[in-house]
């Protein structure tokens, strides 16, 4: 009996020592997967989950085509020939492997974790009394226990037993930080150098002589810099080819996903018979851009408007058309009916419905009916969600808005009793109050007290969470949904505990199919403020409607535009242009941001021409457009001309810092794609544009173009100019931007 409880006691310190150590290390990930393989891992992760449950959600994280008209599109290229971190990451990751024994590694780091630490030692007070000093000696902590040598060996050799191979992850490969250092940046030799004892410059030494082999034919030999730092740089010769590689591509070079899944963007989502405000400006670009890049990388993405459209507020407005539009209750005239303005109407029945106990208690009925079917409540119901619906199409033509599929709250009311059902099958859901709720370990409210999850109060109606759960079993578990295998929610900040209590609801319940990973991600964005930073608001205090500030926006782009001497803009092309440069202006101001940060919304400084704003990248764009016209005679007085642009030089020369330090931005283009693809910050897409631009600028500053020393040069900076300009192009594209040629 003693030596099975000390046996079980050793394998638990073992485990629990090796867990922590693996996740301290730089190297620690690695590890750490290796340990969870192991038998006594298992078993004793199973035993702490029953103790109590993580709040960390466990599962792993049509078309829009944008072509590239500036570029040839008659070469089918190799686009893999197009190297960047993942190519420096896996040559590092086989070096790696190759020159260290990961074991071994795995073996050190244990031992050098049981080592004790040094105490740093305390300036000593005086102590005024006796009972002081007993206070003090009391509340010394314990000595720690003292492993015997084969205890120790008995970790080391269990860190060492559960290793795997290194990953990329451990590689420690970064952009560089500065220009200087090259184009990417390996950290990886401090970590490991004190488990393989070598010095760090060493241990550097040894990564650069395995890795030289791999790379030599892209990159030029690596640094060792500072204690071990790897710096990896690019041959010029390399981004000569890439940069004729990117101008031949469709895509820029940019390569499909080989790993497709199905997501869905669940964003905008309006309430009907409310107008959309500013709040929802922020949903609505934010989940288009997403869904523009994620189908740009090749996968299938349906984009969901999670409308309000069900709820105790219709018995209300469904009742108030009773009275005052009739006709919208009956199918035969519901259709040519003009509700007329919908908030006016929302208000006038609210109203009522504060001050009318009669009207109250009908409305409340008419809740009933509309649940049961009832067929004149549907039929005004289909009215307001009608009317509503033609609205948000004007601000979704506006913005450019395309693809998005209405899939309501209403969508979801058959599943609702099965949601809750289940989970009390399950003894996840129990009785509250008259409610019915799930309660979390680890939430709980500001008075300390459990924070319930209500699935179903206590008149029998359901509510957001209810809802929400049902939809997740729709996109992800039923046959006939969407089988969705990432699905993103891009709603405010506001809403972040809600959809993490949420999404592990849905696991602990199996709404979420166990057999495929599933990953449920909220997307949260922060708040739109006035310049004075207080909420965006109009002068008397109401929220401001989307439809005004995006007029407001066009109307002082097309001011703007008249009142520069420079512009080639003449009447006809006014408004588009306006309507490009406004609109653009405020996607663009929110997108730069990091999206869950507030901002503070300015009209003067999203269309302002300096710094990183929508008109400073139009401007770009349609200067670049003037630079190719010039150089190719096309500079035709027909303001509706197709824009020419030149076949790709049959080679690029490099003859200027500026020229290589453009194309070092711009081969890191797939990169940034896949960055965003993953971590989902648009700004970063506006970063790299601003970055373009700036370089372009200087490359256009140092290097003539029209006017280059031989027709080989003008050819091959005409092609970085394409290639410049269609990277503009593909990228504000994707923000769902337009680009102008003149402006």
């Amino acid at each position: 009996m003693i030596a099975v409880r000390k046996q079980g006691y050793l394998m638990y310190f073992v485990s629990m020592v090796t867990i922590t150590m693996c996740m301290m290390a730089g190297f620690g990930r690695a590890f750490q997967v290796g340990i969870q393989r192991s038998p006594s891992f298992s078993a004793m992760k199973s035993t702490m989950n029953n103790n109590r449950r993580s709040k960390t959600w466990g599962y792993v994280n049509n078309s829009v085509k944008i072509m590239m008209s500036t570029i040839s599109t008659d070469t089918d290229v190799d686009v893999q020939s197009l190297k960047g971190v993942d190519f420096v990451r896996n040559a590092i990751v086989e070096v790696l492997n190759k020159e260290f024994d990961y074991e071994e590694v795995a073996r050190n780091v244990a031992l050098a974790k049981l080592e004790p630490k040094k105490k740093k030692q305390k300036k000593k007070k005086k102590k005024k009394n006796a009972d002081e000093s007993s206070s003090e000696q009391t509340n010394e902590e314990p000595e720690a226990k003292v492993l015997s040598e084969e205890e120790k060996q008995a970790i080391a050799d269990a860190a060492a037993a559960d290793a795997v191979p290194f990953n990329t992850q451990d590689t420690m490969v970064t952009p560089a930080t500065k220009d200087e250092f090259g184009d990417y940046q390996c950290n990886a030799a401090m970590g490991l150098a004190r488990n393989v004892n070598l010095s760090p410059r060493d241990t550097a030494q040894k990564i650069v002589d395995g890795l030289q082999p791999l790379i030599g034919n892209v990159m030029e030999e690596p640094e060792i810099a500072g204690p071990g730092f790897i710096n990896l740089k690019f041959k010029e010769q390399y981004l000569s080819s890439a940069l004729t590689t990117m101008a031949k591509s469709n895509r820029l070079a940019v390569p499909i996903t080989s790993n497709k899944q199905r997501i869905i963007v669940d964003f905008s989502s309006p309430n009907i018979a409310k107008e959309m405000h500013v709040g929802h400006l922020r949903s609505t670009i934010i989940g288009d851009t997403l869904s523009n890049l994620l189908t740009f990388m090749g996968h299938d993405v349906t984009r969901l408007n999670h409308v309000g459209d069900w709820g105790t507020q219709f018995g209300m407005l469904v009742e108030h058309l009773r009275t005052e539009f009739p006709q919208a209750l009956s199918t035969e005239t519901s259709q040519d009916i003009d509700l007329g303005d919908l908030v006016t109407l929302y208000k006038a029945a609210k109203q009522r419905f504060d001050q009318d106990e009669e009207f109250k208690t009908r409305a409340r009925d008419t809740v009933v009916k509309l649940q049961a079917g009832d067929e004149e409540s549907l039929t005004a119901w289909k009215s307001l969600c009608q009317a509503s619906r033609n609205e948000y199409d004007k601000i979704y033509d506006t913005l450019n808005i395309k693809g998005l599929t209405e899939r309501g709250e209403s969508f979801y009311n058959p599943f609702l009793s099965s949601v809750v059902s289940d989970l009390e099958e399950q003894e996840l859901a129990v009785p509250t109050e008259g409610a019915k709720a799930v309660f979390l370990d680890g939430y709980t409210g500001r008075d300390g007290t459990p924070l319930p999850i209500i699935v179903q109060k206590s008149d029998g109606g359901f509510n957001y969470a209810s809802t929400d759960l049902a939809a997740i079993r729709h996109r992800t578990e039923f046959e006939d949904g969407e089988n969705a295998d990432r699905v993103l929610y891009v709603t405010d900040a506001g809403q972040a505990q809600h959809f993490q209590m949420v999404f592990e609801v849905a696991k602990l319940a199996n709404f979420v199919p166990k057999d495929k990973k599933v990953s449920l991600e909220h997307v949260p964005f922060g708040l739109v403020q006035g310049e004075d930073g207080k909420k965006f608001a109009t002068r008397s205090g109401d929220t401001v409607k989307l439809r005004d500030l995006l007029d407001e926006a066009v109307n002082i782009a097309a001011a703007d535009i008249q009142s520069r001497e420079d512009s080639t803009i003449d009447k006809d092309q006014l408004q588009s242009v306006a309507t490009t440069v406004g609109i653009g202006a405020v996607k663009y101001a929110d997108l730069s941001m990091n999206r869950e940060s507030n901002y503070k919304f300015s009209y003067a400084r999203m269309l302002s021409l300096n710094g990183n704003t929508a008109p400073y990248m139009l401007y770009s764009y349609a200067r670049i457009c003037g630079i190719v016209r010039k150089a190719t005679g096309f500079d035709s007085a027909d303001e509706n001309a197709k824009m020419e642009w030149p076949e790709p030089a049959k080679e690029v020369l490099l003859t200027h810092e500026s020229e290589v330090a453009l194309v070092r931005n711009l081969v890191k283009l797939p990169d940034i794609l896949n960055e965003v693809e993953s971590e989902l910050y648009p700004n970063r897409l506006c970063d790299y544009l601003f970055e373009t631009s700036q370089k372009f600028n200087k490359f256009y500053e140092n290097c003539a173009v029209n006017n280059a020393e031989t027709p080989e040069l003008k050819a091959s900076r005409l092609t970085l100019c394409t290639v410049t300009a269609s990277t503009i192009k593909l990228l504000m594209g994707l923000l769902g931007i337009e680009v102008v040629e003149r402006l």
